[in-house]
């Protein structure tokens, strides 16, 4: 469509993938967030796990990979974001990266997912209000053969430290996201050939979404970007700006 080969464009990936990533990881502190929910993203990387060939079972980037995102309820930033399985050792990575992030006390919202119990204290200590929206459902015999989960019949909320405001406790903001990621990620599609081969790509792709999910898209709701809106940017950023870091990344590296 646009007269570029295809491996032109992809060779670029892991460059501006880098410079996106590092950019956001030295910026991205001293957050004034205040409610924050996090929440984790099946994708797959190489093979669907069932298909993935014996030798590379148990590696990771083979199979089945997660992606774990903090957002601020109130500015809309992803704050933190994380790629690994869906075990102990991702979340104790995101919990911790979340922390250093962060300026103020917080309110933290998360699924019933178990492994966020640790994580959380290890990281925050008793230095947060924290509790866990664990969502209920009917049983449903097609459930096990279709993507979508069953009906949600309820919710049972979990105080776990401090005193989180039953008002804020949700993680439909960070739902939303989940969704969003779907529709503007192609490599998140679930019935597609155009999921990554290597899970390096599908960490600079990622990367490369949450740089202009944070600092070039004006979200609908605030009118501003959420970069914006949590006072790290003081404009929008154009496509050539975020290109830009990929140039000074390069001059960098040849000084």
């Amino acid at each position: 469509m646009c007269d570029v080969a295809f491996n032109t464009v992809l060779k670029l990936l892991p460059e501006i993938g880098k410079a996106c990533e590092e950019y956001q990881r030295r910026v991205l502190v001293n957050l004034p967030c205040k409610r924050v929910q996090c929440d984790e993203i099946w994708s797959f990387c190489y093979a669907k796990q069932k298909n993935v060939p014996a030798d590379k079972k148990g590696q990771f980037g083979f199979g089945d990979v997660w992606t774990w995102t903090a957002l601020c309820a109130d500015t809309k930033l992803i704050c933190s974001w994380q790629i690994g399985t869906r075990g102990a050792s991702t979340a104790y990575a995101l919990m911790h990266d979340l922390e250093a992030r962060l300026r103020d006390r917080i309110q933290l919202t998360t699924d019933g997912h178990r492994v966020y119990l640790d994580a959380v204290e290890s990281a925050f200590g008793s230095g947060i209000d924290y509790s866990m929206l664990v969502k209920m459902y009917g049983n449903d015999a097609e459930s096990e053969v279709r993507y979508s989960p069953a009906e949600c019949i309820g919710t049972r909320v979990i105080p776990i430290i401090g005193q989180p405001n039953p008002k804020h406790i949700s993680t439909s903001y960070v739902e939303r996201q989940n969704l969003t990621m779907r529709m503007r990620m192609r490599r998140f599609t679930r019935l597609t050939n155009a999921f990554c081969k290597k899970v390096e790509n599908h960490g600079w792709a990622v990367a490369l979404y949450f740089m202009h999910y944070n600092f070039c898209r004006v979200h609908q709701t605030l009118r501003v970007t959420p970069a914006m809106e949590a006072g790290v940017s003081d404009h929008v950023w154009t496509l050539g700006e975020l290109v830009a870091l990929l140039e000074h990344n390069s001059a960098e590296a040849a000084a």
